[in-house]
């Protein structure tokens, strides 16, 4: 009996220490939430030149409220962004670009280069929706990201986001 009750308390002990690793205590990667950009400098302007491209098209940002990070390469993941959200009446859960504060105009474009590996790497590739399109585009040392897909997006309005942002910086292509 006494052996039996010490097998069955070691065996609790092992499945909740088990479970207690299983839940968060292990490092993710991409790290999870995000850091926010400095408020000013680059940023900010980089924000006012994507929020002028989009008033264009009729469009209007905000700040996004929900937590979103896409799938990120690793210089991405661990760089410091700006999340804002268009506002989309039809399709209020998308519409989210991501402006990433890097050091330099040179860090900013290598960031860009590698989310573009990342993306049509076989990895990077399968964590979005099939049919995803992308606007990766570096202006200064900022860089800047929107990936949505025509199947997945019931607002009309969507490609207009892409067209806009193809008015801002420089396109950074992705392979196919």
């Amino acid at each position: 009996m006494n052996r039996r009750l010490i097998a069955v308390t070691l065996t609790a002990t092992i499945l909740v220490a088990g479970c207690r690793l299983g839940s968060g205590d292990q490092p993710t990667f991409p790290p999870v939430g995000t850091t926010p950009a400095p408020a000013g400098g680059a940023t900010a302007g980089a924000r006012a030149q994507v929020e002028a491209a989009l008033a264009v098209e009729g469009l209007q940002v905000v700040d996004a409220v929900a937590a979103y990070r896409p799938p990120e390469g690793a210089i991405f993941a661990a760089a410091p962004r700006t999340v804002i959200q268009v506002v989309l009446a039809d399709d209020p859960t998308h519409g989210y670009i991501v402006l990433y504060a890097l050091p330099t105009p040179a860090a900013a474009l290598a960031a860009a280069q590698d989310q573009a590996a990342y993306i049509a790497s076989g990895p990077g590739h399968v964590l979005f929706v099939p049919g995803s399109q992308f606007s990766l585009r570096v202006l200064g040392s900022v860089a800047i990201f929107f990936a949505w897909s025509p199947d997945s997006s019931p607002d009309a309005h969507t490609p207009s986001i892409a067209l806009a942002l193809s008015q801002v910086g420089d396109e950074v292509a992705i392979p196919s």
